[in-house]
Formats: structure tokens, C-alpha cells, sequence
């Protein structure tokens, strides 16, 4: 008796059951909470489902709410003060207005899905529904409210699409790519980057038809204020900021995290036959690789209600799910390269500023007037130009120029990931590529696995989606004239963009590296620089190894840390020898080392030191100098090429790299070579930090920041841990499928389901994500049941 008792009790301490009445709800919904923090929402209508999905984001997310609708809205200085003056402007100058485009909200919405104005709406409702709850006790609110003494705002449908966190942005290389042809030429930048595919050596055009020398100015400061990250640290004053700006500091750590973000924003997933698998039936993978964070930009949620029953994970401020399955297929993605942005110069009315000359007319430009709040100082008012071609970023009054940005993420129907909500209910790979033709931002290979039935087998697909405008005459790589003679010609049906079915060698696998044929008939409608492709050779290597593969294969491949180029440069050392004993020590251990980037290995860190020694050194022999600010790195594959030629100054080369990476790490890690681990606080490891912990106490930051954590891998290994020896973009979320029983699949998401500190969620999946583990996603009521932590009935 007393043994049943203590279970009874133990049961309760871990799930437990309650009620609660919510104001706009139609009928009643259980959620089901299981022990890793994943909402199950079971309701008995789609208004009452979306509407509790956008309740529980609000609930465990909210102050990342709050940053997002700031950030839509433009009032992030309202916030922060003068310092984001700029950001306001330019996401108001970007802010995507539904009646200046060919219609209303109501038809933007429809764009997503039938009943997508009411599902956004619902959405926006239970975000709303749990604000106007919490603020009744606003003691209750997460800290980061209390530290920035700020409360939470409603949400509308306008926040829900905006575009501001789009992956869309190539203009700022399109106008470095300008700069660079004014100072080195077109030949030189396309020996430098790596353009393809190209079917011959003097593509792309990289012809220059605007004045490069009055392309050395700070044309796109607006754009950049507005995509970069919020920092909290320090809170400067605009003196601060004036001050700062005149010294030139801040443009480097701008470039900066523009590259880091080009480079290892990406992701890989892979899809194989039931030809393929231990179990006979289809099998997906995916891992999106984006900044790591607290909290998470992916969120988990199962969405179950007539016409829905779907799981995965998407971002918490948008309805559906992204990424996941339903009862039918599985589904991932992965970033496609399109180019949907160009910078357009025009010459602008010396009488009056406001006109610009098209097609031999002068056109007034539009403005808008916008005030925008700024704390602790007045208003600011902001005059917001457009041309036909887009929003006005930079006027040169003195050569009479202006400089505005065409972006298709302003067209219609661009919300980024909206369009999931189509996908989620497909129910063959048909209608799941019917569904794929209405995802235009961000440009994305969508993959398919479709679970077989009595009468129909298990279909495997890949579909690249994305807004691509055709250009008939121009690349879109460097600035053109705004004049009219450089226009768009429509946007290419995404159907007609590269994509598979069945294939025959049983899988497809995308890492963000090309896939688009040489002979592609639309050439300058899809990007022209893409991921270096040894992520996807390496998956397609395992893919190709004969044995049929299983979960645990899977689980291995997306922790896999060999690494590709060091299998190519590492052999280069074979006959060399180093007269310098610590030198040679480097050297004999990656003679014997296995080319994988573990944490417990020493020859990875000499490896990776020696890659990066090799980069720079070959960087500074074939990058000019007046070059540099505005190509900062050399792709891998024009760093290896060089390489590879044998000479002996290429053998000198070598020597001398692995001598600066010998001194290099005997300065950071100390002498003894044998305790030159990689993964260790001092080399390759991930801290994770809250954007807040400048501003509280030390009890506070061990509270809400994690790490160090040892790591392996790095950018190019499958397991993508980036360059930098502190982990700061890669796989926060995982999932892996197999379609034979949904209750199979697993998953992870880094550091927790929840933002909240107070949370057991907060930071709970962590160390399973550190130690490149998974929880299992249940799909069947009976198993969600099983792994309950609490089930709450919402009543109306």
C-alpha cells in the first residue's frame, strides 16, 4: 500500500493536469506538455489550433516575440534609445505594405494558404490572448522585461509577415562586386571568386555601367542597420555612436558578422528510398544551420485538429511548421541560392532632388513621412523615397545620384516560411510540390519523403523554391542603371527551378552547395556563388557506401566530423619533413591521424590551425591590397586549387604555414603537444550567451548563459561547427525520420523548448544537443501520452 502511494505521488510530481478558461477560444483544447518542453495541441477546429499555437509561443517565448515585433514595427529605438535610430529607418523603409503592392492584407494572406487570413488572424489572437493575460500580474513577465523596463506589445497580422529576418540579401556583395571591378577588373574578381556554374571563362558579366568611383560610399548603411542583430551591451548615446563612426570603428565588426552570417547560414538534409533503408521505407534527415542563441530560433510543436496533424519545429512567431511530417510525408529544406535583390543608381533632377531620370522622363519619387519614437529624447522624424524599383538607401546630392534597392521579398506572397502552411496538410509529393510553388522567401531546396502505401510506394523528392526575377540582359552581380534599361522580366514559375523525383541512385542530398546544370535555360535568375560543396560530398559519399542505413546511421552522419579537405591536404605533407622538432612532432601526428575533427584529438587542432595559417597566407599572396576591405575571404576551392600544384614554393608554403600553427597553438594551449586536445575551452567549444547578460549579476548570467562545452567539427565538416573557436552558428535543431512509424522520429533543439530562465525547459536539451544526441518526437496520442509532463484543457 504504502509502495503504491509513493508511485501515485511520484507519478503526480512528474504530470499533472489542470484547467484554465481563455478568452477566445470556440471550443475546448488539450495541450499536452511531454519532458522535453514540446507542446501537443489537440483541438477540434483550425481557429482554435492555430490560436493556442500562437498562445503557447507567447508563453514560452515571449520576450523573442517582442524583439521580433519591434523589429517588424520599426521601434526598436523606442526601446534602446537613439543608437537604433537607423534600424527604425530602415525597417520602415523596407516594411512590407500590403496596399502599395497589388492588393490588401486579406489577399496577401491567401497567398499562403485558403484560409490564411483566419489562421494568421487565430494566431495573432493567442499571441494577444496571453500578453493581455500575463500583464494582469506584470511581475510575472520574463526578466528581460525588468531589465529593460519595457512591457510587451499586441501583435497584428502586419507583424506576422513581415520580412525582416528574410535570408535574402546578396546586394551588399553586388556592391562590393562593383568596387571590386572599378579596383582589380572583372578578370581578376573572377579568378578570386569562385562563380558557377559557368560554361566559359568570362562568365559572369561582370561589365560595370555606373560610376565606380562614387561607389565608395556608405550606400547601404540603412539596409545594414536594420539586418543586423540587436546588441544590448553598453546602450551608447548617439554621441557615442557619432564618435565611434568618425574613429571608422564598427564597419569591420559589421562586415564581419555579414560574412560569418553568408557563410555559415546553411544547412544540410538528405532523403533516401526504401531501397536505401534497413526498414524499406523512405527516410529524411535535416539540420539547419543558423546562429546559436538563447532561446533557439526554432521552436517544436505537434498541431493536431481536423485537416491537421502535423510535428516539427519553425520559428515561434509564425503559424505551422517548417520542418516536420504529418501523417503522410516528411519534409526539409535547406538554403537555395536566388538572387532577388539589386541595386539600382540613378541620376537624380539637379533642380530637384526628388525626381529621377527613366527612360528619358524625370519621375518623382514617393515619400512617406513616419515619426519615430525614440526614449529618452524626442521624436524623430523620418522621410522615407522610393523609386518604382524600391526603396531609396543613399542620395549623393553632390553627383546628383541616388542609389535604391529592388527586392523581391517586397513583392507579394514573400513572407518568409509562410507558405509551410500548404505543405503541412500535402498528402503526396504532387500536392506537396503544388504546395512548394507558393514558398518564395527564402530561396530553399524543399525535400520529400512520402511514407508507402497498400497500392502506391514511397516517393522521394527534391524541389528548389525561391523568387527568382529573370534577367534577360544583366547579371544582377553589380549595380546597374536605374535608367530603364535593366529591368526584371517576371519571376521564374518555381516549377522550372532545378528539382528530382525517384532519382535513380536512390537519394538526393543538398548541403547548399551548387545543384543547378551548366546548361540551366535560365542562368541569371538563380545565385551565382554557392556553399563549398564538402558537406553534401561527404553525405553523398555515405550515401553511396552500400549498406542499407538506419537511425543510428543517420544519427552518425549529422555528427560526422571527417573532414574532407583535410583528406585532400594532409597527404600534400607525406615527404616533407621539418628540421624544427616541434614542427615535425605536428607533422607525425597528422601522418597517423584519421581526418576527423573530434574533440579528443590532437591532430585536428593542429590540422584546423595549419587550414587557417594556409587560408590567410594564400589570401595575402592573390588578393590585392586595395582589394581586401571588400573581399575578405577566399572561397576553399580557390585555396585548394592553389595548393594542390607541386612547386617547391608551394612546398616552402606548407612548412611555414604548419610552423606559424605550431607557435599559434603553443601560445593559446601552452607547450606539451599531447594536450593540444581540440574540443577544450581554450580551442574548439560552444558558450552560448543571453544578449541581456552585460546588464545583470553574475548569479543572473550563470542562470541564462551556457557553456563552454567542448566541441568538434568545424564549417565544412557534415557536423558544421564553423571556423571560429567559439561555436557560433551550426545545428541547434535536428530531426530524423523514418517513415515506416512516425513514433520513430527523432529530434533535438538547443538549449530548450523555452526563453524563460524559470523555465525547466530553458535549458533542459542542451546537453543532450552537446553531446550530439536526440529525444524521441512522438506522433501517436497513446506515446505523446506516455512521456506527458502535464496536459492542460484550455476552455473557452
Amino acid at each position: 500500500m504504502v509502495r503504491s502511494l509513493l508511485l501515485l505521488l511520484l507519478l503526480f510530481s512528474v504530470f499533472s493536469v489542470h484547467s484554465q478558461s481563455t478568452i477566445g477560444l470556440q471550443q475546448p483544447v488539450e495541450v499536452i506538455k511531454d519532458r522535453w518542453g514540446v507542446n501537443h495541441i489537440y483541438a477540434k477546429n483550425e481557429h482554435d489550433l492555430f490560436f493556442v499555437q500562437g498562445y503557447s509561443a507567447a508563453q514560452d517565448r515571449l520576450f523573442q516575440l517582442e524583439l521580433w515585433r519591434r523589429q517588424a514595427t520599426g521601434t526598436v529605438a523606442e526601446l534602446l534609445g537613439p543608437q537604433e535610430i537607423k534600424r527604425d529607418i530602415g525597417a520602415r523603409l523596407f516594411r512590407f505594405r500590403p496596399d502599395a503592392v497589388r492588393g490588401n492584407m486579406n489577399q496577401e494572406l491567401l497567398h499562403y494558404h485558403p484560409h490564411g487570413p483566419q489562421i494568421v488572424q487565430a494566431f495573432v489572437d493567442g499571441i494577444n490572448a496571453y500578453i493581455t493575460e500575463i500583464m494582469k500580474t506584470p511581475e510575472k513577465l520574463p526578466f528581460e522585461f525588468r531589465v529593460l523596463n519595457t512591457k510587451p506589445g499586441l501583435w497584428t497580422p502586419e507583424v506576422v509577415i513581415s520580412r525582416h529576418q528574410g535570408l535574402a540579401y546578396n546586394v551588399r556583395e553586388e556592391l562590393n562586386y562593383g568596387r571590386l571591378v572599378k579596383l582589380i577588373g572583372a578578370d581578376k574578381l573572377r579568378e578570386l571568386q569562385w562563380f558557377h556554374p559557368t560554361a566559359t571563362a568570362s562568365e559572369p558579366d561582370l561589365t560595370l555601367r555606373v560610376n565606380g568611383d562614387e561607389l565608395f560610399q556608405p550606400i547601404l548603411e540603412l539596409y545594414e542597420a536594420f539586418r543586423l542583430p540587436l546588441k544590448f551591451k553598453g546602450l551608447p548615446t548617439k554621441a557615442d555612436e557619432d564618435e565611434a563612426r568618425r574613429a571608422g570603428e564598427g564597419k569591420d565588426q559589421i562586415d564581419e558578422w555579414f560574412d560569418i552570417e553568408k557563410q555559415y547560414v546553411g544547412s544540410n538534409n538528405w532523403v533516401i528510398s526504401g531501397d536505401k533503408s534497413a526498414s524499406g521505407y523512405p527516410m529524411l534527415a535535416n539540420d539547419p544551420h543558423r546562429a546559436q542563441s538563447t532561446p533557439s530560433l526554432r521552436y517544436w510543436v505537434h498541431l493536431s485538429a481536423p485537416g491537421w496533424n502535423v510535428i516539427g519545429a519553425g520559428e515561434p512567431t509564425l503559424p505551422g511548421i517548417s520542418i516536420g511530417h504529418n501523417d503522410y510525408g516528411a519534409w526539409g529544406l535547406t538554403i537555395f541560392e536566388t538572387d532577388n535583390e539589386d541595386l539600382y543608381v540613378y541620376e537624380t533632377n539637379p533642380a530637384n532632388p526628388n525626381q529621377y531620370r527613366y527612360k528619358g522622363q524625370w519621375v518623382t519619387m514617393k515619400t512617406l513621412t513616419e515619426t519615430i519614437p525614440v526614449k529618452g529624447g524626442q521624436p524623430v522624424r523620418a522621410e522615407l523615397k522610393y523609386t518604382r524599383h524600391g526603396p531609396v538607401v543613399f542620395e549623393d546630392k553632390q553627383h546628383h545620384k541616388a542609389y535604391a534597392v529592388r527586392a523581391g521579398w517586397l513583392e507579394k506572397g514573400s513572407a518568409p516560411y509562410l507558405a509551410s502552411l500548404r505543405m503541412n496538410q500535402a498528402k503526396n509529393w504532387a500536392e506537396f510540390r503544388q504546395a512548394c510553388t507558393y514558398s518564395r522567401i527564402p530561396g530553399e531546396n524543399m525535400i520529400w519523403a512520402e511514407r508507402p502505401t497498400a497500392t502506391k510506394p514511397g516517393t522521394i523528392g527534391w524541389q528548389s523554391v525561391g523568387l527568382a526575377p529573370i534577367r534577360k540582359n544583366f547579371t544582377g552581380l553589380v549595380p546597374v542603371p536605374g535608367d530603364g534599361r535593366y529591368e526584371w522580366s517576371g519571376y521564374l514559375p518555381i516549377q522550372q527551378l532545378p528539382g528530382k523525383v525517384n532519382p535513380p541512385e536512390g537519394y538526393v542530398a543538398t548541403a547548399n552547395n551548387n545543384l543547378t546544370p551548366v546548361n540551366f535555360p535560365y542562368r541569371n535568375a538563380v545565385g551565382w556563388t554557392w556553399s563549398s560543396p564538402n558537406r553534401a560530398h561527404r553525405i553523398e559519399e555515405v550515401m553511396n557506401d552500400g549498406k542499407r542505413k538506419t537511425m543510428v546511421d543517420f544519427m552518425a552522419l549529422q555528427a560526422d566530423y571527417l573532414s574532407i579537405p583535410a583528406r585532400t591536404l594532409v597527404p600534400l605533407l607525406q615527404n616533407l619533413f621539418s628540421p624544427t622538432d616541434q614542427t615535425e612532432k605536428a607533422l607525425s601526428y597528422l601522418r597517423r591521424w584519421d581526418y576527423k575533427l573530434d574533440p579528443s584529438s590532437v591532430a585536428a587542432s593542429i590540422y584546423v590551425a595549419w587550414e587557417g595559417q594556409l587560408k590567410q597566407a594564400v589570401y595575402q599572396q592573390q588578393v590585392p591590397k586595395n582589394a581586401q576591405p571588400y573581399f575578405r575571404a577566399l572561397p576553399s576551392k580557390r585555396v585548394f586549387d592553389a595548393l594542390l600544384i607541386p612547386t617547391l614554393a608551394r612546398d616552402s608554403l606548407l612548412l611555414s604555414c604548419m610552423d606559424r600553427a605550431v607557435s599559434e597553438l603553443a601560445e593559446r594551449l601552452g607547450s606539451d603537444m599531447d594536450d593540444w586536445s581540440y574540443g577544450q575551452r581554450k580551442n574548439k567549444h560552444i558558450t552560448i550567451t543571453h544578449p541581456l547578460s552585460d546588464l545583470v549579476d553574475k548569479a543572473m548570467q550563470k542562470k541564462i548563459n551556457f557553456g563552454p562545452v567542448a566541441r568538434g567539427g568545424y564549417g565544412e565538416t557534415v557536423n558544421a561547427t564553423a571556423n571560429d573557436l567559439n561555436q557560433t552558428h551550426g545545428a541547434s535543431f535536428r530531426i530524423l525520420v523514418d517513415t515506416e512509424n512516425w513514433d520513430k522520429t527523432l529530434g533535438v533543439n538547443s538549449p530548450g523548448q523555452s526563453g524563460n530562465p524559470d523555465s525547466p525547459h530553458y535549458g533542459d536539451l542542451f546537453p543532450i544537443w552537446a553531446e550530439n544526441n536526440y529525444f524521441p518526437v512522438y506522433f501517436s496520442k497513446e506515446k505523446v501520452k506516455s512521456v506527458a509532463e502535464q496536459t492542460t484543457i484550455m476552455r473557452p
